[in-house]
């Protein structure tokens, strides 16, 4: 809508909204938020925008798919305040975790390929005292270290399905098998790669069902095309931001 204006044009909030299939209330709470520059008000009191506001809001609309709202708002805000640096960072940084997502998936990929249930035969006793557990079977303690988190996200886990540790029937301690162990690993890298502790209770289900690795294919299948969507998402909304910039002088 906003290409068909002409720079003097004066727009009403209905007009705004409709090019984009928003309320008008949503367009004044843009304005509010700062995502839009401040509208002239008429000798009554009633906003008028022009096509700059109207490219100010199609620029957020296409930086939310592929930087998330909450990004897309931090930089609309320091470009209509004229801090176009602190809005190029904030662009860079959203980049920069889209790559750490990449790497993140290659890591996941590389680990199924890699998962070997022997690995979990040399994680340990849980403390000096405690009993070893037999081998390919670990404690919460020593998994926890392997994988770099807290005890009780092991425990968040296990309430939520993801992994199933039996107890030990003499002291009570959670104990984990190759299988376990495999699941945890799995939990692991798949919710550095964004998904939901609900979105792996599934898969992880599926794993064990077939025993083995193969339903995580799909995933890792959606994974890469989410990735690849957000970045043609980050190049559209790279091209109206500089459409807006242009505008703005």
């Amino acid at each position: 809508m906003s290409q068909n204006l002409q720079s003097g044009e004066r727009l009403r909030p209905v007009d705004l909204a409709r090019g984009h299939g928003l309320s008008t209330q949503a367009v004044r709470n843009y304005e509010a938020a700062g995502i839009l520059p401040a509208a002239a008000r008429t000798a009554h009191g009633y906003r008028t925008y022009t096509s700059l506001h109207a490219g100010a809001l199609g620029a957020f609309l296409a930086l939310v798919p592929g930087h998330g709202h909450p990004t897309a708002t931090a930089v609309m805000q320091a470009v209509n305040r004229s801090a176009a640096d602190e809005a190029f960072r904030l662009i860079d940084e959203s980049h920069a975790q889209l790559l750490d997502d990449r790497r993140t998936l290659q890591a996941v990929e590389k680990a199924l390929r890699d998962l070997d249930p022997a690995e979990a035969a040399d994680l340990g006793p849980v403390s000096p005292t405690a009993p070893a557990p037999r081998p390919g079977r670990t404690f919460i303690g020593p998994l926890a270290e392997r994988l770099g988190l807290r005890p009780a996200t092991l425990r968040a886990w296990e309430r939520a399905g993801l992994v199933r540790p039996h107890r030990d029937p003499q002291t009570g301690y959670r104990v984990y098998d190759d299988a376990d162990v495999r699941d945890a690993r799995l939990a692991h890298q798949l919710r550095r790669g964004g998904y939901r502790l609900e979105q792996i209770a599934p898969l992880i289900a599926q794993v064990r069902t077939a025993g083995g690795l193969e339903p995580l294919e799909a995933a890792l299948h959606d994974w890469h095309a989410r990735l690849s969507a957000r970045g043609r998402a980050m190049l559209a909304g790279a091209a109206e931001l500089e459409a807006y910039l242009r505008r703005c002088g």
